[in-house]
């Protein structure tokens, strides 16, 4: 399995307990966009959800009953290859998050 690079921000940052809860709230009324099902997480998934962050900044990933790999662990593995950060994992749902670098659409609470 061969995983596709994507470049890494350096300058990445890690979010505060305010900033997660803005997020939470921006997700709430979000679909999942993503299923990860028995072959759990494979490399196009993955590659799927890096171009995604293309066009939106907060993607919410359902995780499929019949995939036996814990939600928490799919959703750190995720955010690692795609250089994004965990706002939430609720049940079998996660949400992940990754600015745009030219040109931020969600302004973060300080």
């Amino acid at each position: 399995m061969d995983i596709p690079s994507i470049t890494i921000n350096k300058e990445e940052k890690f979010m505060t307990s305010k900033q997660r809860a803005y997020l939470k709230r921006l997700a709430n009324g979000l679909d999942p966009v993503f299923q990860v099902g028995k072959s759990s997480l494979t490399p196009e998934l993955t590659q799927a959800i890096g171009e995604a962050f293309n066009r939106n900044e907060l993607i919410k990933v359902a995780v499929l009953k019949n995939c036996d790999d814990d939600p928490n662990v799919i959703a750190e593995m995720v955010a690692g290859r795609t250089h994004s950060q965990v706002v939430q994992v609720i049940g079998k749902k996660f949400v992940l998050y990754k600015p745009d670098r030219d040109k931020p659409r969600i302004i973060l609470p300080q």
